[in-house]
């Protein structure tokens, strides 16, 4: 997704909405594309340099070799220098369909070290795979680029990459409605951040710079969101709350699609299936818990 659709800090994870908490069940198991040093090490093997040339050639790769402008302008919340920075340069150390089967063999290995053969090769994975994969063929992709782009892509045959592959397809539906929530409460990609590093506590100067964003692009932001009610000397004003909420309350409606396709034993039953493989996948490290999405697992984290 756009990487910051967090949960609102106004509710209590009881509260969570169901796509929500699908989102907290699965994202682990796609996040180790990102988190995971096989993928690094596999792109550092192609010429990338640092983590975001990797960050940006995986991600992107679904798009073809697409300009800096059409990535930037997708994930929405990176400066776009940042993203100029690794793209089109990327495309020139290999195309696009080679970073996506580097991309596809480092997750068969990370998930290979994270959950072992026993795991990879149980009943349970498959059949949270085939639940996973009913709902990602069911998440309408019109209007949401990142989702159309990854729902194109050849299916894998192992049950542990088909799940990775579903929710690939589901978390960037839900990020592509993140950012239609976004642009509807008129908030652009740095007024998005402040807001939410606000609203949940985050490091700020930590946030900024993971995402590009100079101090006085950030100031500027920051008066602009006080000029509009929404900030003040003490942090979020009751407006800047309810927009906030507003922002994730649209985004967890417009990723309901794909679980209302599947019903909701279905989807209960995938939340169940989970759990054991996040917690495998956090236990050995293979889970970054204090990341820029503001993402808590629905499993205990160290």
């Amino acid at each position: 997704m756009n990487e910051h659709a967090g949960p609102p800090s106004a509710h209590g994870e009881q509260d969570d909405h169901r796509s929500r908490r699908m989102w907290r069940a699965l994202e682990p198991v796609h996040a180790v594309t990102y988190f995971a040093p096989e993928s690094q090490a596999a792109c550092e093997a192609l010429g990338t340099k640092g983590y975001w040339m990797s960050y940006f050639a995986l991600r992107a790769a679904p798009l073809g070799a697409a300009p800096p402008e059409l990535v930037a302008a997708l994930f929405y919340n990176f400066h776009p220098g940042l993203v100029a920075r690794a793209v089109p340069a990327v495309w020139e150390l290999a195309d696009p369909e080679r970073f996506l089967a580097v991309r596809l063999d480092a997750v068969d290995a990370a998930l290979h070290r994270l959950l072992g053969e026993e795991m990879l090769a149980s009943a349970d994975m498959a059949e949270a795979a085939g639940i996973a994969r009913d709902a990602a063929l069911a998440a309408p992709t019109a209007g949401r680029a990142l989702a159309a782009a990854n729902a194109a892509l050849d299916w894998p045959d192992a049950p542990h990459l088909v799940l990775w592959q579903a929710q690939t397809v589901l978390r960037e539906h839900r990020g592509d409605g993140h950012v239609a929530a976004l642009l509807t409460a008129r908030l652009d990609p740095v007024e998005a951040l402040v807001l939410f590093a606000a609203d949940n506590a985050m490091d700020v100067d930590w946030l900024r710079k993971r995402r590009g964003w100079s101090e006085s692009e950030w100031a500027d932001a920051t008066s602009r969101l006080a000029d509009r009610g929404l900030l003040d000397a003490d942090g979020l004003t009751t407006a800047g709350r309810a927009l906030r909420a507003e922002v994730e309350a649209h985004t967890d409606a417009l990723a309901e699609p794909p679980l209302t396709a599947i019903g909701p034993a279905a989807a209960d039953r995938l939340v169940e299936l989970a759990a054991p493989l996040v917690t495998a996948i956090v236990a050995a490290d293979g889970f970054l818990p204090a990341n820029p999405m503001g993402l808590r697992p629905l499993v205990p984290t160290r």
